[in-house]
């Protein structure tokens, strides 16, 4: 998965705990801006006003508005990973409906980050990235396919991936909130625990 931009390149790292708060204050503030507003419409004005932040701050951490959109999207495809990684590193004692469980739980958790992302990828055009990410979790999702079901034919863990990566898809545009959101996932989950099952 694509990694987040180098850090001379962003701006100056965070060293104390408030320096982190007030990044992680940053990017959450940036990212509902650029879901309500657009990212073209959004200024660094606006970020650090909705953020709580001197505009000085702000350019000291990101010295551009594509450095925190980088940011954003570096924290997204991270965290993306990291779960997937976890996932892989127990998948050899995963039963197929743990499995199913555990990924629509990284989805999840990933929905609002996951949001901002692809409203960012469309707006500055980033289609090679959307690619990489795409890839990348295929092969994530092949892996503990053949982890966690050994006996599959040869050249089925391909299109179950594909099809897997769809499905979490939908979980990711499941809308917070609403009051239908438990109901909505518990499908989802009952949806992949028999299509695994299948096999």
């Amino acid at each position: 998965m694509t990694a987040s931009p180098p850090e001379a390149a962003r701006g100056a790292a965070p060293k104390r705990q408030r320096g982190h708060e007030r990044v992680a204050a940053i990017l959450e503030a940036a990212g509902s801006l650029f879901l309500d507003k657009g990212y073209d419409a959004v200024t660094m004005t606006e970020i650090a006003a909705s953020s709580g932040t001197a505009i000085g701050s702000l350019y000291r951490f990101f010295p551009s508005k594509e450095t925190v959109a980088d940011a954003l999207l570096g924290t997204y495809v991270e965290r993306l990973g990291a779960g997937l990684a976890a996932l892989r590193a127990r998948a050899d004692a995963l039963a197929p409906a743990d499995l199913a469980d555990a990924l629509v739980d990284v989805m999840q958790e990933l929905r609002a980050r996951r949001g901002v992302a692809l409203a960012l990828v469309d707006a500055r055009g980033l289609e090679a990235s959307r690619h990489q990410v795409r890839e990348t979790m295929l092969a994530s999702l092949r892996g503990l396919l053949d982890a966690v079901l050994p006996a599959l034919p040869p050249g089925r863990a391909d299109p179950m991936a594909l099809a897997l990566l769809h499905v979490l898809k939908g979980v990711g545009q499941v809308p917070q909130g609403e009051p239908y959101e438990r109901a909505l996932l518990d499908e989802y989950r009952r949806l992949l625990r028999a299509y695994l099952l299948m096999g």
